[in-house]
């Protein structure tokens, strides 16, 4: 689901907007549709930029907060120091990183004395001069700005942007590092509200909505209702420092049977089923809403929150289960058939490619089955046995087996979007949560790397020789 690999995410969901402040997405118009190879090269790293007035004003403004005593002078000095670094444009940004990472370290002699110290006399007092030596006077500001209206999501934002520049500035590694420690504790899964969002919601909060969907784009406002109706509902994750922006929401079909395609949940015309008659929630998407909270894990307790809720309002409902996407499959293709290596035994994978980039491939009925017989089995294979270490290579996969499920169908055909023709060759896959077995599944996964998984996928997998 920067983040997190969901029901219906790919790797981690991680909408591109722009960090830093990001406008509020208009909804749109109803009827809007949207010889020896030589060493490797280095990798590229920028030079440090030079501090401009603005910078140098940021800084200031910064070592004035440091010195600060007091809440009331404190909270003023953070909103000065948090508005100076606002407005710094994109390249004086990373001067003030780099004098972060520079500047705001810990004191190496210090450092050392104290762990010569220590390790001549392993007491609680002198690990506690150590620690006390370790932590950087950039943990003291980050917390110092936290007293700043929007500070916490000010370093959510400032985290996001550290991250995306980090192969080009290494030295920025420790800065990331301390506001990792510190958010994961600030976005503890205690602090976290899991509220239900439908039409009633702040139009804000339904901006969001479609300025991070990152699975099923919603192509106009009729389209956004209609996914807030009584039998298509939307949950999110919220943080007290941030009650108009959701950390991660996910979105899901109250049924009657396992839905297999993923175009019928978004159809705007579709009617509203009685929510009471259904039987089966279907997660068909989940989306992580900062990147500056990438790593961070918030799908597990949202799926258990949310199952939790429709459990006491929905007695009926007997199963829960995902629609989702399959989103390293023909990449996955791709390289087997390029490289030959580790290959499954299986004839011409590269005609099978070359079949699939055929435009209308799935108005030929005879190309359509005789696709269907020969990937079908090859997706089992790579949803069972392709591995990234000791995992499945598929980060959806990764994720719900993870959490307890079962690999349960997958479905030819179940999206035949140009995004789930490009990932997975139109083909989704159910994961079930069956709340008797998850946690005996989970264990079986972390522990012995098993895979949960439905007789007739294991079936199909061993179809395939490899």
């Amino acid at each position: 689901m920067v983040g997190e690999p969901g029901i219906g995410a790919s790797n981690v969901a991680i909408p591109r907007a722009p960090l830093s402040h990001p406008a509020r997405t208009p909804l749109p118009p109803d009827d809007r549709l949207p010889g020896l190879p030589g060493p490797s090269p280095a990798p590229r790293v920028s030079p440090p930029v030079a501090r401009t007035n603005r910078v140098a004003r940021a800084i200031a403004c910064c070592d004035i907060l440091m010195s600060a005593r007091g809440d009331v002078s404190g909270a003023k000095l953070a909103a000065e120091a948090l508005a100076a670094y606002q407005s710094l444009a994109a390249p004086e940004i990373g001067a003030f990183f780099d004098w972060l990472a520079a500047g705001c370290s810990s004191d190496p002699a210090d450092l050392r004395r104290s762990a010569d110290e220590y390790c001549a006399d392993p007491s609680p007092a002198t690990l506690l001069r150590l620690q006390r030596a370790g932590g950087t006077p950039r943990l003291e500001l980050f917390g110092r700005l936290n007293l700043a209206p929007g500070g916490t999501a000010a370093l959510v934002e400032m985290r996001g942007r550290i991250l995306r520049g980090l192969d080009e500035h290494p030295a920025w590694a420790a800065i990331e590092a301390e506001l990792d420690r510190l958010l994961r504790s600030w976005f503890n899964h205690g602090f976290l509200v899991c509220r239900r969002i439908d039409a009633q919601t702040p139009p804000e909060i339904l901006e969001k909505l479609v300025q991070y969907e990152a699975v099923h784009k919603i192509r106009d406002r009729r389209d956004l209702l209609r996914r807030l109706e009584s039998d298509r509902r939307c949950y999110g994750l919220f943080h007290p420092a941030l009650p108009d922006d959701p950390v991660i929401f996910t979105e899901l079909s109250l049924t009657r049977a396992m839905g297999a395609k993923v175009q019928p949940l978004l159809d705007a015309d579709a009617p509203v089923v009685d929510a009471a008659s259904c039987t089966v929630a279907l997660f068909y998407s989940i989306s992580n809403c900062h990147e500056g909270l990438r790593g961070f894990s918030f799908g597990n307790s949202l799926i258990r929150l949310v199952v939790e809720e429709l459990r006491r309002e929905l007695p009926r409902l007997k199963s829960f289960a995902t629609l989702s996407p399959i989103p390293g499959f023909r990449s996955w293709l791709a390289r087997i058939a390029d490289s030959g290596d580790g290959a499954p035994t299986h004839s011409a994978l590269g005609d099978l490619l070359i079949a699939l980039d055929v435009p209308d491939w799935r108005g030929d009925r005879a190309q359509r089955a005789h696709l269907e017989r020969e990937l079908v089995p090859l997706c089992a294979h790579y949803l069972l046995r392709a591995k990234q270490g000791a995992e499945p290579a598929d980060p959806v996969a990764r994720f719900h087996l993870a959490n307890g499920a079962r690999l349960e169908r997958i479905n030819w055909l179940g999206d035949i979007s140009a995004a789930g023709l490009r990932r997975s060759a139109g083909m989704t896959v159910n994961y079930v949560y069956d709340l008797a077995d998850l946690e005996r599944n989970h264990e079986a996964y972390t522990t012995q790397g098993r895979v949960s998984a439905a007789r007739r996928i294991c079936t199909m997998a061993n179809r395939v020789i490899g």
